[in-house]
């Protein structure tokens, strides 16, 4: 029988996070699952990891050695299991992570995935580890996930997010030419077709993050943040593209109007409170009192 859920976690020369998130995975409270390991890196460091943590996983290499993307298109293609989550090798889970998730999408067959509450955990290097220096959470009042919410910004990361494995089928993988954003993308793929069930409460996922990490030890969303808004950008370009492409630039031209208007009315509001301001420092403070006086005596 296939596995209820697989598991693909992501990896590149960061044996310490590679067994800790196999640890992670090995205390899920849902037993009927696969690890996929997808290792973009040094092979040597993912056999030490494995045999340190006593996991059972597969582990494969992404053709090319293509990056983020290709590294998870691989893992998903080897997958066996219903349901398929990404699990970054940083990133960790509450216990009961993969249980109520798959609960949730066992008993909505019409939802594609179902995305859940997430702390951010902040962590600074200790020794040869890192350690929790703060936790927040990552969009607090969340209730649910929509295609409009989505249109805006991204509102989950892949730790968060358990779905059907067969959504690849009907939307496709993960978009290669992106070297950032691809899940982003990929969420408003598959948003725009078919419902997203939200676990809220108790946060279930751990977004962590090392601003002043650097290297392999470094965050993806800190070590690209340019290609994160280059392929912000291209993707809205692109989209803005094929649809002006079967329906002309007509809306798009009479928004960017809008746009226009609204900023420069915007700006002079601005320019006029700071002119309020300036005005109102001007006729109540005592010292500017004294110098209007002394100006009026030498008229």
């Amino acid at each position: 029988m296939p596995p209820k859920v697989s598991v693909v976690v992501r990896t590149k020369d960061r044996p310490y996070f590679l067994r800790r998130a196999l640890a992670d995975i090995a205390r899920q409270r849902l037993d009927d699952l696969e690890i996929i390991v997808v290792n973009d890196g040094d092979c040597s460091m993912v056999d030490v990891a494995l045999s340190d943590s006593g996991v059972s996983a597969a582990v494969i290499e992404p053709p090319g050695r293509g990056g983020r993307c290709a590294a998870a298109n691989a893992g998903i293609r080897a997958a066996a299991g219903e349901y398929v989550v990404l699990h970054d090798d940083d990133d960790l889970w509450h216990p009961d992570f993969l249980a109520k998730t798959a609960a949730v999408l066992d008993a909505s067959p019409e939802d594609a995935g179902v995305m859940v509450a997430t702390e951010i955990v902040y962590e600074r290097q200790d020794g040869d580890g890192w350690t929790e220096t703060g936790r927040a959470p990552f969009w607090e009042g969340m209730t649910g996930v929509t295609f409009t919410s989505l249109l805006e910004v991204n509102r989950a990361v892949p730790i968060s997010f358990l779905y059907r494995r067969s959504l690849h089928d009907d939307v496709g993988f993960y978009d290669e030419t992106l070297d950032a954003v691809e899940d982003w993308e990929f969420y408003l793929r598959v948003a725009a077709r078919y419902p997203i069930a939200f676990l809220g409460g108790t946060p279930l996922a751990y977004w962590t993050q090392r601003p002043d990490a650097k290297g392999a030890a470094g965050n993806s969303m800190f070590e690209l943040a340019s290609e994160h808004d280059r392929d912000d950008l291209e993707v809205r370009d692109r989209e803005l593209r094929r649809w002006v492409g079967a329906n002309g630039p007509g809306l798009p031209l009479y928004i960017a109007r809008l746009h226009r208007d609204a900023e420069h009315r915007l700006m002079a509001r601005f320019d006029a409170l700071g002119e309020e301001i300036v005005r109102g420092v001007h006729e109540s403070h005592p010292i500017w009192r004294r110098i209007r006086r002394l100006a009026r005596r030498h008229r």
